[in-house]
């Protein structure tokens, strides 16, 4: 599987070509609705590894494009490295080795029904899963549960062997709630409660993990909420069940702030059986435009987490979206649209404007003027983008990857998951 980004003049036809594949396999793979109509600087997955040389060509340009060291290009090709290249001669560009890694995905059901499209996503999906993650379980104040619209997502976890996770979240009226999250980790009957309840769920429906998405805690809750996790550990583990937490991405133990403080990466390392670092957010929604995970922080994150916690215990977190920004921006203004990476590039062919991509912070990006006179900035994630996340993982020797949320559409995303990993399925 290669990474092919559109150039200016480019066609299916010669993308085909280049590759000595059926243009159709591209189409299927990226899901181009208009494949005759590309846009510059789109990133494509290419189901080939071989590449026909064109005019022009030698080998380190070859590599560079590609990510790969010429020197390995030149092996796997039985030619030497010196040697000058032939238009039309075929090169051989060498695969990584497949990985194994364990994947998480989120899934949102929006008001009280589970959508068709949603449902499709999640079947679509399920085979590429270690678990699958119902969003939320939400706790009331009494310690109670109000689940979330589950439809078929249980036998479609049970099908696709994924293990299934429950979400439990401090939610209240569409928010975390600081007070809510007080009381959960504070009152033992309240805890009792809610764990009498949880196991009652697990096993009623047959989740397999528990998982704790608390956020925006009290930071002076921040031992009760270890104290809180560990008697959760003990009482699920007497199940046969596992604990996961989600956890603010912080890049010290003395990070301040709402989302940081109640969050103690060594604690959660110790007691947990995974967490999910939610490594995603930087550009967000009522934010300036900014990549929404640049892998710079992103790695940071990482980093201080591997100082707290053995890296088999940590899930990258990865989103399956960006946003396109209204400019100028204004704190308190209009608020950034939320966009699949498919529909970014639809975007960006409808206003007939180039993609660009930032090699530092390894996101793609681009600008247009609506038909009001707005100008916009674009951020999204693409095969390139992925890949680098994909890199980290396998660099740091990370359990693996968990993504918010399915039902927005990335086929590049499951392509290059499918060609460089071996997917564990929990028993």
């Amino acid at each position: 599987m290669l990474i092919y980004v559109v150039e200016q003049g480019d066609s299916i036809f010669e993308i085909a070509r280049k590759f000595q594949i059926s243009t159709q396999s591209i189409i299927n793979l990226n899901q181009l609705d208009q494949p005759a109509n590309l846009v510059v600087g789109q990133a494509l997955v290419i189901p080939s590894d071989q590449y026909v040389v064109q005019p022009g060509d030698n080998l380190y340009q070859i590599g560079q494009q590609f990510n790969v060291p010429y020197q390995q290009i030149a092996q796997a090709s039985q030619i030497s490295a010196d040697a000058p290249l032939n238009p039309g001669q075929v090169l051989s560009i060498p695969e990584k080795p497949k990985t194994r890694a364990f994947f998480n995905a989120y899934v949102e059901p929006i008001g009280d029904e589970v959508s068709p499209a949603l449902e499709q996503s999640a079947r679509n999906r399920a085979r590429y899963l270690s678990y699958l993650a119902p969003f939320s379980y939400r706790v009331n104040r009494d310690g109670s549960l109000t689940p979330p619209p589950l439809n078929q997502f249980a036998q479609i976890a049970r099908e696709n062997q994924a293990a299934l996770m429950m979400v439990v979240t401090n939610l209240e009226e569409g928010q975390f709630s600081r007070e809510l999250g007080r009381i959960i980790v504070t009152d033992e009957n309240v805890q009792n409660t809610l764990l009498n309840n949880i196991v009652q769920t697990a096993n009623e429906i047959g989740f397999r993990d528990i998982h704790f998405d608390f956020e925006f805690l009290p930071p002076e809750t921040r031992e009760n909420y270890n104290q809180f996790l560990r008697k959760a550990k003990g009482r699920l583990s007497n199940e046969g069940l596992l604990l996961s937490t989600a956890l603010a991405p912080k890049v010290s133990a003395e990070q301040e702030g709402a989302w940081y403080e109640a969050h103690d990466y060594g604690a959660h390392g110790e007691i947990a059986d995974f967490v999910v670092l939610m490594t995603y957010e930087w550009g967000y929604s009522g934010g300036p435009p900014m990549p929404v995970s640049p892998i710079g922080p992103v790695r940071q994150v990482v980093e201080y987490a591997l100082t707290e916690m053995p890296s088999e215990k940590i899930f990258l977190g990865q989103n399956l979206y960006g946003y396109d920004w209204t400019l100028p921006y204004e704190p308190g203004g209009e608020y950034a649209r939320a966009l699949s990476p498919q529909q970014a590039i639809q975007l960006a062919r409808e206003q007939n404007v180039a993609i660009q991509y930032d090699e530092e912070a390894e996101a793609p990006f681009f600008f247009y003027t609506d038909d009001q006179g707005n100008r916009h900035e674009v951020w999204f994630e693409d095969a390139r983008s992925i890949e680098a996340k994909f890199d980290l993982v396998r660099e740091l020797n990370l359990k693996g990857v968990s993504y918010w949320k399915l039902g927005l559409n990335f086929p590049q995303n499951w392509a290059l998951l499918n060609s460089e990993f071996n997917i564990v399925k929990e028993p």
